[in-house]
C-alpha cells in the first residue's frame, strides 16, 4: 500500500467537484470564464488590437515568465514519489520519528539527475548522478541530497565553483573543454578518486533505477539520551547495479538523449515499482578522534570491514509525478533540512552546503519556496517569525505577532522539550588550513586493485584516455603521472591507452578518404 503524497488544502483544490460529463469551462488564471480563446480584440477583423485585450496580455506575460532559472548543477533529472519503511530499529543511534518503530512508512519524493549538463544534455554522459531524498516527515521534511557515489571531487567547499566551471563551457568557446577539467583534476590531485569511478563502467549507470545513492556526508546521529555517534548514509538498489558500456552510451547520447528519465518514468507506469534498501554506517566520537584519515574528508570512503553496513529500511518509488514542472523542477533539496535526531557534523563540503542550497533556492525559485506544494512540510505545521516576500501563498501565519520574543502567544522555542542540538567540543587555531597535501591515493589505488576486476581496470583506462586525448600534451603528462602515484600500473595504462587512441586518430587523419576533397 502506497502512502499518498499530498493532503493538505492546495492538493484538495484540484480536485473541484464539476458536473458529471459536462466539459470543464475554460478560464482566466483568476477563474473568470473566457468568451473566445482563439482571437484577439481588434479594432476591426485587421487590427490593431486593443491594449484593453487582458486575456491577451494576461496570455503572453505569463509565456514570458514561464522559466525559472535553470539549475546551476543538477540541471536535468527526474523525479518520483513513494514511501520509505523502516525495516531495522535504529533508535539507539537516533531518535529521528522516522525511525522510531519497525514497518512505520513516511511519505517521499526522489529526483534523480546528471550534474554538469544543462536541462537538454543527455542523460547517459558520463557524470556524476544526483540522488537526493526529501522524507516528509511530522517532525518537518528531512532531506538526504547526495549522489550515486559515497565521495567527491574535492574536500573544501572553498573550490566548488572553481570545480563546477571546469565542469561546464568554456566562457570563450562556449565548448565543453578537456584542458579546463584535466587541469584542475591534476593541480587537485585529491580529485582522483572521484575521476577514478567517474572513468569506471560506474560513470555511466543504466539508468536510475540501477545504481546506488549515498548521503556522501558524515552526519551526526542522536538518541533520546542525547548520545551521538557519526553516521553515513546508503541506499543500494535492489535492481541489481547495472552499467553502459561508453559506446552504448554515446549511442543514446545521439537516440534517446531521455534515457534515464523515460526508464523510470515508464517502469513506476506498468507497476514496476523501483526500490533501494538503505543502510548505515556508524563511527563513534572516540573513534573519529583517533583513525587514521580524516573521518570527514568527502573524498574518503570509511571502509565497510571497520564500518560495517547496518540496515535500515526500503525506499519504495511507486508514483510519477503529476505534471513534471510542479513538483520535479520546482522541487528543492537542501543538505539542511534535517529533523531532530540527525545533525551536521564538521564535514567541510557538508558546512558549505548548508548555507548553499537554501540560498539558491531563494534565487531560483523565491524566499517562500517553501510554501510550494512539493517542497511544503505538510506532516508538520510550520510556526515561526518569517513573513511576507514574494509568492506568499498561505495564510502568512494570519494574525500571530511576526517578532520574539513577545507576549501574545507566539510559538517559543523547544529546548525544555529535548529538541537542542547535542553539544559537542571543538578546538584549535583558526587558520585557513591546507587540505590538499592529505592521503589522496591509498584509497585509489584499494580501488583499482580490490574492486575492479581486469575487465573494469581495462575499460577505465580506455574511458580516460578517450578524453584525456583531447587535452594538451603537458596536462596528459601531468595526469599520468597523478594516476602514476596510484599505482604504476595504473599510470602505465593510461599511458598506453592514451598512445593507442592518438595512433588511431593519426591513421584515420592520414587516410585517403578522409583527406578526400568534394
Amino acid at each position: 500500500m502506497s502512502v499518498g503524497l499530498f493532503t493538505h488544502p492546495l492538493e484538495a483544490a484540484a480536485h473541484i467537484s464539476v458536473v458529471e460529463n459536462a466539459p470543464e469551462r475554460l478560464t482566466t488564471g483568476l477563474g473568470c470564464p473566457l468568451s473566445d480563446r482563439m482571437n484577439s480584440l481588434t479594432v476591426g477583423p485587421r487590427g490593431p488590437i486593443l491594449l484593453q485585450d487582458l486575456q491577451l496580455i494576461d496570455e503572453m506575460a505569463h509565456f514570458d515568465r514561464e522559466r525559472i532559472p535553470e539549475r546551476v548543477v543538477h540541471a536535468k533529472g527526474a523525479g518520483a514519489f513513494g514511501y520509505f519503511e523502516v525495516t531495522h530499529d535504529i533508535t539507539k543511534y537516533t531518535k529521528a520519528k522516522i525511525f522510531s518503530e519497525i514497518g512505520k512508512r513516511t511519505p517521499l519524493a526522489v529526483r534523480c539527475s546528471t550534474v554538469g549538463g544543462e536541462s537538454g544534455s543527455a542523460d547517459t554522459a558520463r557524470d556524476p548522478r544526483g540522488f537526493a531524498v526529501k522524507f516528509y516527515t511530522e517532525e518537518g521534511n528531512w532531506d538526504l541530497v547526495g549522489n550515486n557515489t559515497p565521495i567527491f571531487f574535492i574536500r573544501d567547499p572553498v573550490l566548488f565553483p572553481s570545480f563546477i566551471h571546469t565542469q561546464k563551457r568554456n566562457p570563450v568557446t562556449h565548448l565543453k573543454d578537456a584542458d579546463m577539467f584535466w587541469d584542475f583534476m591534476t593541480l587537485r590531485p585529491e580529485s582522483t578518486h572521484q575521476a577514478t569511478f567517474l572513468f569506471s563502467d560506474r560513470g555511466t549507470p543504466d539508468g536510475y533505477r540501477h545504481m546506488n545513492g549515498y548521503g556522501s556526508h558524515t552526519f551526526k546521529l542522536v538518541n533520546a539520551k542525547g548520545e551521538a555517534v557519526y553516521c553515513k548514509f546508503h541506499y543500494k538498489t535492489d535492481q541489481g547495479i547495472r552499467n553502459l558500456t561508453a559506446q552504448r552510451a554515446d549511442e543514446l547520447a545521439g537516440t534517446d538523449p531521455d534515457y534515464s528519465i523515460r526508464d523510470l518514468y515508464n517502469a513506476i507506469s506498468s507497476g514496476n515499482f523501483p526500490s533501494y534498501t538503505m543502510y548505515i554506517q556508524v563511527m563513534t566520537f572516540e573513534q573519529a578522534e583517533n583513525w587514521k584519515f580524516n573521518p570527514f574528508d568527502l573524498t574518503k570512503i570509511w571502509p565497510h570491514k571497520e564500518f560495517p553496513l547496518i540496515p535500515v529500511g526500503r525506499i519504495t518509488l511507486d508514483r510519477n509525478p503529476k505534471n513534471y514542472f510542479a513538483e520535479v523542477e520546482q522541487m528543492a533539496m537542501s543538505p539542511a533540512n534535517m529533523v531532530p535526531g540527525i545533525e551536521a557534523s564538521p564535514d567541510k563540503m557538508l558546512q558549505g552546503r548548508l548555507f548553499a542550497y537554501n540560498d539558491t533556492h531563494r534565487h531560483r525559485l523565491g524566499p517562500n519556496y517553501t510554501q510550494i506544494p512539493v517542497n511544503c512540510p505538510y506532516r508538520a505545521r510550520v510556526r515561526n517569525y518569517q513573513r511576507d516576500g514574494p509568492m506568499t501563498v498561505d495564510s502568512n501565519q494570519e494574525c500571530a505577532p511576526n517578532y520574539y520574543p513577545n507576549s501574545f502567544s507566539g510559538p517559543v522555542d523547544c529546548k525544555k522539550t529535548g529538541f537542542a542540538e547535542c553539544k559537542y567540543n571543538v578546538t584549535g587555531d583558526v587558520s585557513r588550513y591546507n587540505s590538499g597535501d592529505e592521503d589522496n591515493f591509498t584509497q585509489v589505488g584499494d580501488f583499482y586493485h580490490k574492486i575492479l576486476n581486469d575487465e573494469g581496470r581495462k575499460n577505465l583506462v580506455e574511458n580516460i584516455a578517450n578524453h584525456l586525448v583531447n587535452a594538451q600534451d603537458f596536462l596528459q603528462e601531468r595526469a599520468i603521472n597523478i594516476f602514476s602515484q596510484v599505482s604504476p600500473e595504473y599510470g602505465n595504462g593510461v599511458r598506453e591507452a592514451l598512445n593507442r587512441v592518438k595512433a588511431k586518430t593519426s591513421a584515420i587523419s592520414a587516410s585517403p578518404a578522409s583527406n578526400a576533397k568534394l
